[in-house]
């Protein structure tokens, strides 16, 4: 917006109210690069009467660089003049087709090419193309650095060195499965709203093993924070390995109750014990319904002899093949892990399962249930 004119830089040039107002938030911003304070430094004492060696001495500057910015101004305007000037340089060399053919390779892998490597680096990309380009037809890649390969991929949103990890569905039978599994959970949401939880007609849980909790001893004493002193607690990063516990645990997913038992290993033989204690804790006449996945205790020979000795007490649900993330109790031992066994050192196994068994308790004496919110309208409908 043109405004009043304080003084003319050059009379080309004239330095509008809204210039120098853009000029004074510039030099007094702690945001702005050095570079663009300096000049807009120089153009408002230049604006204020002061001579150019002046302007240099009480900056700290060089009279050429006064000069310089003053020469812009006065070529492309003040506020244009706080950057630089494009620089003729050299044209492009590297061609369209040569570029095409740089991104061709890094979209392959490099085995492909007789390498050994999985993934690309660009000093490997770039010795590969300087030594191939001549014969491709490009040797305006003769030079090619590595700086130059991570700008033009970069363009393309391409990047060879990376690796993203992504879960394909394998089976037919994922999306059959996985309806199933939300019907259940639909069907947990309406025994909540009717019927007295207390005593069910069906009981539906969700069912894991979290194997390998390391037992870990520390093999010097803990250090407490200490005001004035330390504020974190301090621990010797030496420790001793004592060996691995596993829990298996369900959750009752109407009433929040946690079935638990921690064990050494998780075999059949654990998981018929873990099945005959929840058998005994509800009523003879309530179904139980399983949700777990497809490990191999869940249907081995021992496991299919003991449901045939009760039958139609227990029926399983199974989620689908890498669909382990549909069931509830993933996001329950998820929690676990970073509440109670969180930088968790013990003297013995015994202590960790004594401190594991005291969590799940206290967590059954103000049940929570777990609801499961993903999918359900497809299921409704």
């Amino acid at each position: 917006m043109p405004g009043r004119v304080y003084r003319k830089l050059h009379p080309e040039i004239t330095l509008t109210e809204e210039e120098r107002m853009q000029l004074e938030r510039i030099r007094q911003s702690r945001s702005e690069s050095v570079r663009h304070v300096q000049r807009a430094s120089i153009l408002l004492l230049y604006a204020d009467g002061q001579n150019k060696a002046a302007i240099a001495r009480d900056l700290g500057m060089s009279l050429v660089a006064v000069n310089g910015t003053i020469r812009r101004a006065r070529k492309v305007g003040v506020l244009q003049a706080l950057d630089d000037l494009p620089r003729s340089g050299h044209p492009e060399v590297i061609t369209p087709e040569a570029k095409a053919w740089l991104i061709a390779l890094a979209c392959q892998k490099p085995t492909a090419l007789g390498y050994p490597h999985e993934v690309w680096t660009y000093s490997l990309l770039a010795q590969h193309v300087r030594a191939h380009c001549e014969e491709a037809g490009h040797p305006s890649l003769a030079r090619l650095a590595k700086g130059t390969i991570s700008k033009i991929l970069r363009a393309q949103d391409i990047h060879p060195h990376r690796i993203e990890y992504y879960l394909e569905k394998r089976g037919p039978e994922f999306d059959a499965k996985m309806a199933e599994v939300l019907a259940v959970y639909q069907e947990v949401e309406i025994l909540r709203e009717s019927g007295d939880p207390q005593a069910p007609l069906k009981a539906i849980l969700s069912y894991d093993e979290k194997p390998g909790i390391q037992a870990i001893a520390n093999t010097a004493p803990d250090r407490l924070p200490k005001p004035g002193v330390g504020g974190t607690l301090q621990r010797d990063h030496e420790y001793v390995r004592l060996g691995t516990l596993s829990v298996l645990s369900g959750i009752d997913l109407v009433t929040g109750h946690v079935h638990h038992s921690v064990c050494e290993r998780h075999r059949s033989a654990e998981f018929i014990e873990f099945l005959k204690a929840v058998d005994a804790y509800y009523p003879p006449g309530v179904q139980i319904h399983i949700i777990l996945d497809n490990h191999s205790a869940h249907t081995s020979k021992q496991t299919r002899s003991y449901l045939e000795s009760v039958p139609g007490r227990f029926t399983f649900v199974f989620t689908p093949k890498h669909g382990s993330w549909l069931n509830i109790i993933e996001s329950f031992f998820a929690k676990m892990s970073r509440t109670v066994l969180r930088h968790i050192r013990v003297n013995s196994k015994e202590e960790l399962r004594e401190r594991i068994e005291q969590y799940l308790d206290e967590l059954n004496k103000h049940p929570v249930p777990f609801r499961w919110r993903y999918g359900l309208q497809m299921v409704r409908e």
